[in-house]
């Protein structure tokens, strides 16, 4: 068994934030912690690979990444390629 080590904090956060991230956890089933540490576990180690920042950057440069068929699924599909 693994033991993660752990360390309280206190922070200040809006009001309404609270309320909204204990409403988003409560809908999950989960504590107001688990919900709040995974947020920001998302926030902090949740970045995109080399291929993805490409692609980002081409969306912002205005290039079309091609059209999408949506005419079937076997067009989709093809599309795609």
């Amino acid at each position: 068994m693994i033991m993660k080590l752990t360390k309280e904090e206190t922070f200040t956060l809006q009001a309404d934030l609270i309320e909204r991230l204990k409403a988003a956890a409560r809908k999950l089933g989960w504590s107001y912690n688990e919900y709040v540490e995974s947020v920001l576990l998302d926030a902090v180690y949740n970045e995109p690979n080399a291929e993805t920042i490409a692609a980002i950057e081409e969306a912002r440069r205005g290039e079309s990444a091609g059209t999408i068929d949506t005419s079937s699924y076997e067009a989709f599909c093809k599309s795609l390629e």
